[in-house]
């Protein structure tokens, strides 16, 4: 449906015809005059609300439900801030999912990825979440808009039909300002890939400012095209007198093969002699994934192959669920510098993950 550029206007039209990553990418919330917290805070007109999403966990990795607003201290540029909102409940999330659909996405790849994607979106995510969906190869297209219509989501992505390359870093960019425009106060996109960007015009430093210039939770799951696939073969037999049959040139590489892997999903004709085939032409690029992410308060998990992206999209819907909002004013001039953001909890045992900062534009 469209190019790139038809994603800004499709968000033009949800935004009131201002589309642009830094416009419509907002940074805070504006608070309207003498609107009240739950907790009775109060702000004037013209101050600005900064949105603060942070997951907490423990040293084993597991999710840490529970915690109270004074657990949590939060610096702004090394200033104490006061928690002005915070709330520790479940909020709808307002979610993009971005699916590559370069010629490396086989027919066995893009059923494990459809797969995945309908669990997600049928079963772990809440009811009231909102969601679009965007497939992206040379170019991006919105298939789906806005909805909460979960059997519009499996449509389009049941239209999806793999062919070109790979440009990604783009597809992020103009569906920033549509996550943006989302009714919720929690904004997020999950990015769905199995190679390296190879057809963006725009850069990853680009990307990363466009980032921090948005409040939206970037998750990136990257398929590993490291993957390999090999069959053993043997050539024609040696004579080796006096024995009296042949025996077969050893062939290296052929103990211990591991298990799990899915090779009916991996690209490329299969080659002899124990030599092996990297299951895409650009493999996934994990640190520019997390040069991405990493500002936001999403993050990048690396998955083995297709077989196991339907438990790591579980792993970011279970995330997604138990976050904790915090919410504080901003106050001095809209300098276009970078304010940095911090984080703690009052247990020092407990890892905490949140947006790192933001521009103050």
């Amino acid at each position: 449906m469209g190019n790139i550029s038809r994603l800004a206007v499709r968000s033009a039209k949800r935004g009131g015809g201002r589309a642009s990553v830094a416009a419509v990418a907002v940074l805070t919330a504006v608070i309207t005059l003498n609107a009240q917290s739950e907790d009775g805070f109060r702000f004037k007109s013209g101050v600005e609300l900064v949105n603060v999403t942070a997951t907490v966990t423990d040293r084993d990795g597991r999710f840490v439900s529970g915690l109270r607003k004074e657990d949590f201290t939060l610096y702004d540029n090394n200033e104490r801030q006061e928690i002005a909102q915070f709330s520790n409940e479940r909020v709808p999330v307002s979610l993009g999912i971005l699916l590559d659909s370069s010629g490396s996405m086989t027919p066995d790849k893009m059923g494990y990825a459809r797969d995945a994607i309908e669990r997600f979106s049928n079963d772990l995510l809440g009811r009231d979440d909102e969601l679009f969906f965007v497939d992206f190869s040379t170019r991006a297209r919105l298939d789906q808009d806005w909805t909460t219509d979960r059997r519009a989501i499996s449509r389009a992505v049941s239209r999806v039909s793999p062919n070109g390359g790979t440009a990604m870093y783009d597809a992020i960019a103009d569906a920033l300002p549509i996550a943006a425009s989302g009714r919720h106060q929690k904004k997020a996109l999950l990015v769905i890939s199995d190679g390296n960007d190879t057809d963006s015009q725009i850069s990853v430093s680009e990307l990363r400012q466009a980032i921090r210039e948005s409040e939206v939770l970037v998750y990136a799951l990257g398929v590993d095209g490291s993957e390999m696939t090999q069959r053993i073969t043997q050539p024609p037999p040696i004579i080796r007198p006096p024995l009296p049959i042949p025996i077969p040139f050893p062939i290296p590489g052929t103990g211990g093969r591991r298990r799990g892997r899915f090779p009916q999903i991996i690209g490329g004709g299969p080659i002899g002699g124990g030599r092996r085939w990297p299951q895409n032409g650009e493999r996934v690029n994990p640190d520019a994934l997390r040069q991405i992410t990493d500002d936001t308060g999403g993050r990048t998990e690396i998955v083995r192959g297709f077989g196991d992206l339907d438990a790591a999209t579980a792993r970011i819907a279970d995330e997604l669920s138990k976050q904790y909002y915090l919410g504080y004013a901003r106050g001095g001039d809209k300098d276009g510098r970078w304010h940095a953001i911090r984080v703690e909890v009052r247990d020092r045992r407990l890892n905490v993950r949140a947006r790192r900062g933001y521009v103050a534009s």
